[in-house]
């Protein structure tokens, strides 16, 4: 379950490096909040390949991972990691399945408001941006511009996330949690509303495998 809460669902020593001649703007978190609000106005489906880094409140690199995102608004999303552990994570706009293959184990739980203020619900729900996240920053790291934001409710996992934008593309998200943990994300090949199966959002438990948390729908 630790190697999904450090997903949600996911590259620090790569940005360490890119981002070490930073050139810092005048923070405008008004102009961050028009930048990310400009990226989700439209966004029916995304998909992308994206690197995973985990690192601990040191910096010290704990986790490494990498797979395929998809995304269908509203509340559907799926985070496939092939690699170094087969894990999947899919909402199919009900529910949040995290299976765990090499656990032979999943778990299940309610897609609710407490994950509104989540990243991944960031992008792929239906909530107004300015009723779960507050702009708190934005800067000019080479060719990359970030914004910082904060989840306006106590009750989530996550203390702030950055997004990284180059141009109009979503290039690189970061995510700090309350242990003092920073998950690094690195997006390639990135698609902006492309036709996804809706087959992708829907989880079948695998033969064999443990169930932890209720099935049903209501």
């Amino acid at each position: 379950m630790k190697r999904f809460v450090s997903a949600s669902g996911l590259v620090a020593a790569l940005l360490l490096t890119m981002l070490t001649h930073v050139t810092l703007a005048a923070s405008d978190p008004a102009a961050g909040r028009q930048k990310v609000e400009s990226f989700l106005q439209g966004l029916q489906s995304l998909q992308a390949q994206f690197k995973q880094t985990l690192s601990d409140r040191n910096g010290l690199t704990v986790e490494q991972a990498s797979g395929t995102l998809a995304i269908r608004r509203p509340d559907r999303f799926r985070w496939d990691y092939q690699d170094p552990n087969e894990q999947v994570i899919v909402a199919d706009g009900s529910r949040i399945w995290l299976y765990d293959a090499d656990l032979e184990q999943v778990t299940v739980r309610k897609l609710d408001d407490t994950l509104s203020a989540t990243p991944a619900m960031l992008l792929s729900g239906q909530g107004n941006l300015q009723d779960n996240f507050n702009v708190t920053q934005t800067a000019q790291e080479g060719g990359v511009y970030w914004v910082r934001m904060e989840p306006k409710r106590d009750d989530t996992d996550f203390k702030w996330v950055r997004l990284g934008f180059e141009g109009n593309t979503l290039k690189f998200m970061q995510l700090a949690d309350k242990l003092g943990q920073t998950t690094n994300l690195e997006f390639a090949q990135l698609e902006r509303n492309p036709a996804l199966d809706p087959s992708r959002f829907t989880f079948t438990v695998p033969p064999g495998a443990d169930v932890i948390g209720d099935t049903s729908r209501n």
